[in-house]
């Protein structure tokens, strides 16, 4: 355990000289002094005031400028009573505060803060890859006009659509932010080392939980207002409606019933892992489990299986970050007295 102390921990950015950053969804942005055992956690000052922290929603996600060095720069994805953003900031040398420098983007929508998403990736290429939540609105994952239930793909520097995405010559600016679309709830997003492989990790409903090899311009089927032909929020649809969308793109892995409510991915890597190195961790929130994914070079699922040490041991487990020193680094989401563990083999 590195610390402990933490409210509903999210997620982990590293740090340069080898402090860390660790949000936490009511709107706490805490600075660890490294990220061995026993580091010494200090509050960051920052401006919070238009968060909204209500059920799923809140100070989520956060990514450490690859500049960070020289610009002091992050980001971090959160919601607000007008939509869920994201937001850049500056620490300051002493770590003591955070400077809010501007907004990266905005409109990503906002309900009652359920479905909330707010995953996101560095790609291979420096853009920047968001993972949102359809905000439990019907119509939202298949409105290739809205930012609900998609993973975008945009420039780190101005929050406009990288080049190369599939929809880029649309005429709508909002369409040309898109990668993929059709995502229920997109919890967790991670790039496979040394391939141009993308995962997701998506709630379901009551069934079925997804992991997803996500394909430029693919559709992932999630459509509760059935083409709009009903009212209100269906959610007895298929996750992957393959029946109404034939050419929508199936899960890598589904969890079947139950779900596990799947949350932070990370690939181990490096070879103190020895037989784990490669394979894909997923955290759970309801399972409060550990989920191991040996997967083949297609990206296709060949084995799952669950680790002991964290199998209904630490509660609910979120946040799934690979360290530079090679460990994983997962946040417990239990509500009082969170922690950031660090797991190594």
């Amino acid at each position: 355990m590195v610390t402990a102390g933490l409210e509903h921990g999210w997620d982990v950015g590293f740090l340069p000289d080898g402090k860390a950053l660790v949000t936490q969804r009511p709107g706490k942005l805490t600075l660890l002094s490294s990220t061995k055992p026993g580091a010494t956690a200090t509050t960051v000052q920052a401006d919070f005031g238009d968060l909204m922290a209500r059920s799923e929603g809140g100070l989520m996600s956060l990514l450490v400028h690859p500049a960070f060095a020289t610009n002091r720069r992050f980001v971090t994805c959160q919601t607000t009573q007008a939509d869920t953003r994201l937001i850049t900031w500056r620490l300051a040398e002493d770590g003591t505060r955070a400077e809010r420098t501007g907004e990266l983007l905005t409109g990503i929508p906002v309900s009652s803060g359920r479905h909330s998403g707010c995953r996101m990736e560095l790609a291979n290429d420096g853009s920047l890859l968001v993972g949102t939540g359809d905000a439990a609105r019907a119509d939202s994952a298949q409105d290739r006009n809205g930012l609900g239930g998609k993973v975008l793909r945009i420039d780190l520097e101005t929050g406009g659509p990288a080049p190369g995405n599939p929809f880029a010559t649309s005429a709508n600016p909002r369409e040309r932010l898109l990668w993929t679309y059709g995502h229920r709830n997109v919890q967790g997003l991670v790039k496979r080392l040394g391939t141009d492989q993308v995962f997701s990790a998506e709630h379901g409903p009551d069934v079925d939980d997804e992991v997803n090899l996500l394909r430029p311009g693919g559709n992932y089927g999630w459509d509760p207002s059935r083409g709009g032909t009903v009212g209100g929020y269906d959610e007895d649809v298929p996750m992957t409606d393959t029946k109404r969308f034939p050419d929508a793109v199936t899960a890598t892995w589904s969890s079947g019933s139950p779900t596990e409510a799947l949350c932070g991915a990370a690939f181990l890597s490096g070879p103190s892992w020895g037989d784990l190195d490669g394979v894909l961790a997923v955290t759970a929130l309801k399972g409060s489990k550990l989920l191991l994914f040996s997967l083949d070079a297609a990206g296709a699922v060949r084995q799952v299986s669950t680790p002991a040490e964290l199998n209904d041991t630490h509660g609910r487990l979120r946040g799934a970050r690979l360290g530079p020193d090679g460990a994983l680094y997962v946040t417990t989401s239990n509500g009082e007295d969170d922690k950031l563990l660090r797991i190594s083999r």
